[in-house]
């Protein structure tokens, strides 16, 4: 499982959202204020930040946050 984490620099969750990842391993963090996390939220539909996808080794989305911050029990759930 891969988690991807979508924020903004002036996201005001964004930060509480990176906080509550950071214990995670294989984290990707995509910013989409770069073109390169903005070409990764578009092949996902990310249209708000924070927005948290989980997928399988294949790619293909399991489970997602978009706009909100899950809790890391929560997480672990899905991990």
């Amino acid at each position: 499982m891969t988690v991807k984490l979508f924020w903004k620099e002036d996201c005001p969750k964004c930060p509480a959202a990176k906080k509550t990842v950071a214990g995670l391993d294989g984290i990707e963090y995509y910013s989409l204020d770069e073109s390169d996390g903005l070409a990764e939220a578009a092949f996902y539909s990310v249209m708000s930040t924070p927005s948290l996808v989980i997928s399988d080794d294949e790619g293909t989305e399991v489970v997602s946050f978009r706009g909100e911050i899950p809790s890391v029990s929560e997480l672990d759930r899905w991990l």
